[in-house]
């Protein structure tokens, strides 16, 4: 069996009136000057987040928290009408739990849709936000530039949209490579950028596969559309949360304090893009799809795009914003540029 914490890692669970979390721990070696909590992103663990973490200095403590159906904590119903909120609500009891005031947030992904939402809601909790490759802050396809809904029920979003041979993966265990919707497979083709290599990768599969499945955790479930392709979000399960009927974290521009936003993102991200595969009116341009019904009615979603457009909104009320975006990078900066993600990290939080 792989042994998935590395050295200089705690690793344990806190009990908090929400859930047990799963919570992994580099504890600072000098006293502590400021704490940082790290948030992933679906279909993945806090176990991603362990080289970056040993690698910050000595006075910062870094703690990295998993979400409700993910790696070592309780696999309970993920309510998708409240967009992530039972994410950051989690995140945020924790937080409480362990006494840790505010933090320097960094969410990654899915993540950084919940460090957003958690920002709304208990903003004296954040002293810092870090996006890394974060979903929009309108959510995940569906949306115009505006981020106004492109069809009422934001046809094709949601859990209809997962791969069932992925989920199948998932569920089965899956660790090898035959198949290209195995977690290695797809970890290879869409976290990292072609051709990255790392000594973790059997770490990173079984954080991949610690997600729990179903129609109340990964995917979801969806609802039948009369509009194309067919299908809409519902309201179970992790998909729905990040579905624009469901999730929208923008009204951070209208935040009385404005905490210092980094955003990290790489430019060969295969997830989150302007015209990201895993959109599925991207693949109906494609024509991996029938019967896209057009540019005019189903455009890929600018996902990118409005989350730079979000936070120039944000700098012009008021926070100070820094974006840095790594060429040969996808998904995961902080494992494929760990030297100029934990630089800029750093800067941030002084």
């Amino acid at each position: 069996m792989t042994d998935t914490i590395l050295p200089g890692i705690e690793s344990g669970t806190v009990d908090t009136p929400r859930l047990r979390a799963g919570v992994l721990r580099r504890r600072a070696s000098a006293d502590v000057a400021k704490t940082v909590v790290f948030v992933h992103g679906n279909v993945s663990s806090s176990l991603f987040w362990q080289p970056i973490m040993l690698a910050l200095p000595a006075d910062v403590d870094a703690v990295a928290i998993d979400l409700r159906g993910f790696g070592a904590s309780e696999t309970l119903p993920v309510d998708a009408t409240r967009g992530v909120r039972d994410f950051s609500d989690d995140v945020s009891s924790v937080i409480d739990a362990l006494g840790l005031g505010a933090v320097h947030l960094v969410g990654w992904s899915m993540g950084g849709g919940v460090a957003m939402q958690l920002l709304l809601d208990r903003p004296e909790l954040v002293a810092s936000l870090t996006l890394q490759s974060t979903v929009s802050p309108y959510g995940f396809g569906g949306t115009a530039a505006d981020g106004s809904l492109l069809v009422a029920d934001a046809a094709g979003t949601g859990g209809g949209g997962a791969n069932p041979d992925f989920v199948a993966r998932l569920e089965g265990g899956d660790r090898t490579e035959e198949a290209g919707a195995s977690p290695l497979a797809v970890y290879r083709s869409s976290y990292v950028a072609p051709g990255f290599s790392s000594q973790y990768e059997a770490i990173w599969v079984e954080s991949m596969l610690s997600t729990a499945t179903g129609v109340d955790n990964y995917p979801g479930d969806a609802t039948e559309s009369s509009n194309w392709p067919g299908f809409a979000p519902s309201g179970r399960g992790v998909l729905n949360t990040m579905a624009p009927t469901n999730f929208d974290t923008s009204a951070i521009v209208d935040l009385d304090t404005k905490p210092p936003v980094l955003w990290v993102h790489g430019a060969q991200d295969a997830i989150v893009g302007d015209a990201s595969f895993f959109d599925l009116n991207q693949l109906g341009k494609a024509g991996i799809i029938p019967g896209w019904p057009g540019d005019e009615v189903a455009p890929p979603q600018p996902m990118v795009s409005q989350t730079r457009a979000v936070l120039a909104r944000y700098a012009a009320g008021g926070g100070a914003v820094t974006e840095l975006e790594l060429e040969d990078c996808g998904h995961s900066p902080h494992l494929e540029h760990p030297e100029a993600f934990l630089r800029a990290l750093v800067e941030l939080i002084g």
